[in-house]
């Protein structure tokens, strides 16, 4: 017999609380104090993360160590953060135990192949989300990855080998509620399709059967336009490309200025995607051979969002791009689109000239629009009046009278224009000169005391005076009216989650103008790639401009037909800054890379 005296020790879970908290504390993460607390009050913090994540699918969900040390909010060790988070902990636990740790990274995600071997309302209720199928293992990411009964039960539903991974619960449940919903939402549409000819698809082989479309009113389609925009909206992107291949459509997300592919809709599924995309825009869903432009407004986080829709017949069926406009971000303070004090200083004084004009130019997607509406908020007070004219309106925003141009029905800058004259306005903003006629009105507009602002597509300040001047219009009335010309671009930042001292060769400084030798190269700092930037080393643009202000010497220059070169050598001595030394400037302070300024800032000697 046993002796009753002599007790095996009992060995706790490596998941329980205490032994994670040991764990932790012998990296160095948790000090002992920290750690008596945990012990002390570690219970009711349990109990009421408990209540706070009770759900529909789980009366009494689980509640990891992992989110009950994280919500102590102890300060990190991390000098880039104030609390001790959950990825962190992660991170740590990860690296002294061997267990691996994934955060999911949706724009990687095979979501076709992962969410078709478990259904939503099993991943939800049991805190998992498959993230990557390999031969025949799947790698799941848990909330608990010690879950043996959730494990063997997955095992046996779906018949692959399960590799489990420490995971967050908001990465696992986003994962769920958008990437996986979609494509269940997805694959139910596809389901309910017979076999029709795609008659967008000019290589289509016809098979003459006799089938249905889904209707663009489908609880499917609904959900997957909805989760789509929703998707879209959380990764940041400004623009939703939806491009019809020969055998599927192609969704592609422009984030910080680059295109990522998110999704791959099956093409029987994307004609309804379309219809319910043009419904909700008021476009003509029977019109299929001729583009068509719309808008939707909606609301994403209590946030109203602008939504614009550009569709263009293609080869393989119709092409929708969907342009968001943030309000936080095209309606911002001038002080926070990233531009240097003393250039800021300059702008606002151009902008405190009663009448004139001032320009901005630069390529498609430079963030001039952005520029404009602030430049107009800053301008904006019940005193004044000021009035829109775009093609089309790229924000409603109720203080401004907004004009869109039609010129189907004759309404274009130039009528727009000339009438708009006759509403008593004191700022006119036109969206774009295209013309010789909407030039000259904007000319009147400013010979006759408003402050008119607009935008030109030219390289250069500079380049502005000479598109004008080949547009007809008189040098001597563009020195009498002109303020200033603003040349921008955009310039993704570097991400401060993952970046890292870096350090850039003699060879490339000498093509961006600065010898690394004489100079402090102590701050520059290049991303190192992390979940948080998509393993991009970039998070977010800031604008890089080169403000010519016409001062008196300009003015005699533009009125008698200098040339770009002598114009830009008098704006240099009067001390405007060109395009390239306000990024370079960016890029000894650690905000961009030099890779960054070679791909968007024009130089004269650019690298082979």
């Amino acid at each position: 017999m046993d002796n009753p005296a002599v007790t095996k020790p009992i060995r706790r879970p490596i998941f329980a609380l205490d032994a994670v908290v040991h764990v932790l504390q012998r990296t160095g993460l948790l000090n002992d104090a920290q750690v008596d607390e945990i012990a002390q009050t570690g219970k009711r913090r349990a109990s009421a993360l408990r209540r706070n994540y009770k759900t529909r699918e789980s009366d009494h969900p689980y509640v990891s160590p992992i989110e009950i040390i994280a919500a102590f909010g102890f300060p990190s060790k991390n000098p880039r953060r104030k609390t001790l988070e959950e990825d962190e902990i992660c991170e740590a636990f990860s690296r002294a135990t061997k267990i691996p740790f994934v955060k999911i990274d949706p724009l990687k995600l095979d979501a076709r192949s992962v969410c078709t071997i478990v259904s939503k309302p099993f991943a939800r209720k049991n805190l998992f989300a498959p993230v990557r199928i390999v031969g025949d293992v799947v790698t799941v990411a848990m909330v608990n990855p010690f879950d043996k009964t959730t494990i063997h039960e997955l095992e046996d539903v779906t018949g692959y080998q399960i590799k489990p991974v420490l995971a967050i619960r908001a990465e696992i449940l986003k994962t769920i509620n958008e990437i996986f919903a979609f494509e269940h939402s997805l694959i139910k549409a596809e389901k309910l399709r017979s076999n029709v000819p795609d008659l967008g698809n000019l290589e289509q082989l016809v098979d003459l059967a006799s089938g249905r479309e889904i209707e663009a009113s489908n609880q499917h389609i609904v959900n997957a336009v909805d989760l789509l925009f929703q998707y879209a909206y959380d990764q940041r992107a400004s623009d939703i490309h939806i491009e019809p291949k020969r055998t599927h459509a192609e969704v592609r997300l422009r984030i910080d200025g680059r295109l990522h592919v998110t999704h791959s809709i099956p093409k029987h599924v994307y004609p309804s995607i379309v219809s319910r995309i043009k419904i909700l825009s008021r476009l003509d869903i029977a019109e299929k051979r001729k583009p068509q432009d719309g808008r939707i407004k909606t609301k994403f986080h209590d946030t109203e969002i602008e939504l614009r829709i550009s569709s263009v017949p293609m080869a393989f069926g119709e092409k929708l791009v969907i342009r968001i406009f943030d309000p936080t971000l095209l309606m911002q303070e001038l002080g926070g689109l990233g531009i240097l004090p003393e250039q800021l200083a300059v702008l606002k004084r151009c902008l405190s000239h009663p009448h004139g004009i001032i320009l901005l130019t630069g390529p498609t997607g430079s963030g001039k629009t952005t520029t404009l509406y602030s430049a107009l908020r800053f301008l904006s007070n019940p005193e004044v009046n000021i009035t829109t004219i775009e093609d089309p309106i790229e924000m409603v925003f109720e203080p401004f009278n907004q004009i869109a141009v039609q010129s189907q029905v004759g309404l274009t800058f130039a009528t727009a224009l000339r009438n708009v004259l006759r509403q008593d306005p004191d700022i006119i903003m036109v969206g774009e000169i295209r013309d010789r006629e909407t030039a000259e009105y904007a000319i009147q507009a400013a010979l006759t005391g408003h402050l008119v602002l607009s935008t030109l597509h030219t390289n250069t300040a500079a380049g502005a005076i000479s598109r004008l001047r080949d547009l007809g219009i008189e040098p001597f009335l563009l020195a009498s009216t002109l303020i200033g010309v603003i040349a921008q671009r955009l310039l993704r930042k570097v991400c401060r989650g993952c970046d890292q001292p870096a350090s850039i060769s003699p060879e490339a400084g000498r093509l961006i103008g600065i010898d690394v030798s004489a100079i402090d190269v102590s701050r520059i700092r290049l991303g190192d790639g992390c979940e948080a930037c998509r393993h991009t080393g970039y998070s977010g643009r800031s604008a890089i401009m080169e403000i010519l202000e016409v001062t008196d010497s300009t003015r005699t220059l533009i009125r008698d037909g200098a040339d770009d070169k002598q114009i830009e050598t008098a704006a240099r001595r009067a001390g405007a800054a060109p395009l390239l030394e306000t990024a370079v400037r960016k890029l000894l302070d650690g905000q961009t890379t030099i890779e960054e300024i070679f791909r968007v800032v024009p130089l004269h000697h650019p690298p082979a």
